[in-house]
């Protein structure tokens, strides 16, 4: 018999899929691509993705997603339905029983949204669970534990903050600041700076490759292409990682505030217990070098990043998927 659950962490920038009994089985970007003439779709995931800044006026590349919640309802749809086809071909005959990952700061609207996606993409029954608590599960933290921990998840869209206590959340916050806002400010600084365009697949590549969340000593540099604002014509430059600090600096503070906000509507008992264990950062932003150091440095507070960043929510999701009967209660709002 085939066993049919399937668990996605449905990402602003990424979404990954995980198969009960076979762990994660896809990973790709959160993009669609759509003909506008015959309102077909061309591309999903990794394809489309190579698509952005690249199309002619009648195809456009979307990112359903928007801060972490459906933006466009039906390419979203359609975005999942080829997501569970890719991951597996036999849920054409059998409707699988789906765990998808929200934002914790997510509207009861919203929320709704994502059921309805899921089941019109061919689920027999959908639940949703706040990503707080499942990369706190993906991170390896005893959720059900009665001492409190902290989980900072910066991901594509959102941000979120939240103590975790007893298997539920404490005290959170979610800001719609995070990794495509972090795209953006360095897109932003080299305009301004250098009077130079460039694509956000560029600004990007400039984080993942010499972004830092704090300055450092030795200099590293990164030549970029673009497109010279006041000549029109393409032009290189050399960027280096302390200007890519001085361009993120202004985001970065954003997501500190909320860590702040929550530390500060923390019980004074479980502030001890996080003083104690330090802070867990989880998401794809906690990849950025130094950011846990400048959490540390903001609060006072000992912070350290998971295993595997990328993966802690689908990790917990995947978690709960498999003990689906236990965690109902304490992660599940059922449609």
């Amino acid at each position: 018999m085939f066993n049919n659950r399937i668990a996605i962490d449905l990402g602003t920038c990424n979404s990954l899929v995980y198969l009960h009994g076979k762990g994660i089985v896809l990973n790709e970007p959160s993009v669609v691509a759509i003909s506008l003439s015959d309102n077909k779709i061309l591309a999903v995931g990794e394809a489309a993705k190579e698509m952005i800044g690249r199309t002619p006026a009648d195809i456009k590349v979307y990112r359903p997603l928007k801060d972490g919640v459906i933006a466009d309802y039906k390419v979203t749809q359609a975005m999942m339905k080829y997501f569970i086809k890719k991951s597996a071909s036999h849920f054409k005959f059998f409707k699988p029983e789906m765990v998808i990952s929200v934002p914790a700061g997510i509207s009861s609207t919203e929320k709704r949204a994502v059921i309805e996606a899921a089941l019109s993409a061919g689920a027999r029954q959908a639940y949703v669970a706040k990503e707080p608590i499942l990369a706190a599960i993906g991170a390896g933290i005893p959720i059900n534990s009665s001492s409190g921990h902290m989980i900072i998840d910066i991901g594509g869209g959102t941000s979120e903050v939240a103590v975790i206590s007893l298997g539920g959340i404490v005290t959170a916050h979610s800001v719609r600041v995070a990794g495509d806002k972090i795209d953006t400010a360095i897109t932003e600084y080299i305009k301004k700076k250098y009077n130079l365009a460039i694509g956000t697949q560029s600004a990007e590549e400039i984080k993942i490759k010499v972004g830092t969340a704090l300055p450092q000593k030795d200099l590293r540099f990164m030549e970029i292409q673009g497109r010279d604002l006041i000549l029109g014509l393409p032009r290189n430059i050399k960027i280096s990682n302390n200007e890519v600090c001085e361009a993120i600096s202004d985001t970065l503070s954003e997501i500190i505030q909320a860590v702040k906000q929550v530390l500060s509507e923390t019980p004074p008992e479980l502030s001890a217990d996080i003083m104690n264990k330090g802070i867990i950062m989880a998401g794809g932003g906690a990849m950025l070098p130094k950011i846990n150091e400048l959490v540390s440095q903001s609060t006072g507070v000992p912070c350290f990043i998971a295993d595997e960043p990328l993966f802690c929510v689908i990790k917990g999701t995947g978690t709960v998927l498999e003990h689906l009967e236990e965690y109902k209660k304490v992660v599940m709002s059922k449609k």
